[in-house]
């Protein structure tokens, strides 16, 4: 195992090169245990090097559901109401304690970024 920071962007692409090299590789093996530590280490670099730009929770949560397939009858069940899921998706409604609380254990996303104020539409 030939493991060391990733500092350019020529040890980035290497790192990844790697990873897929050892995409299958059992947990637990040498083989894995190095797929675990470049995975870290690309995570970190890329979050140091090209950090996400914060977006207001209606648009994270737009963009994560464009991103993962889920459509707003999704988001109805999740929130157990169409309407209601119609209403935060077009802004007419803020998020609940307990919506952020599903998005974030249940699709994952993070409850810090969606607890910022946004706009609310006028009805």
């Amino acid at each position: 195992m030939n493991v060391h920071p990733i500092r350019t962007a020529e040890d980035h692409r290497a790192a990844l090169a790697r990873i897929e090299e050892l995409w299958r590789a059992e947990p637990g093996t040498d083989a894995g245990d190095e797929l675990d530590l470049l995975v870290d280490l690309v995570e970190h670099y890329e979050e140091r090097n090209f950090p996400f730009p914060e977006l207001e929770p209606i648009e994270l949560l737009r963009s994560h559901m464009e991103a993962t397939g889920r459509t707003q009858a999704d988001l109805a069940l999740l929130f157990g109401s169409t309407s209601r899921a119609s209403e935060i998706l077009n802004r007419r409604r803020a998020l609940t304690v307990d919506m952020i609380y599903r998005l974030h254990a249940e699709w994952g996303l993070p409850a810090d970024c969606l607890v910022r104020p946004y706009h609310l539409e006028s009805a």
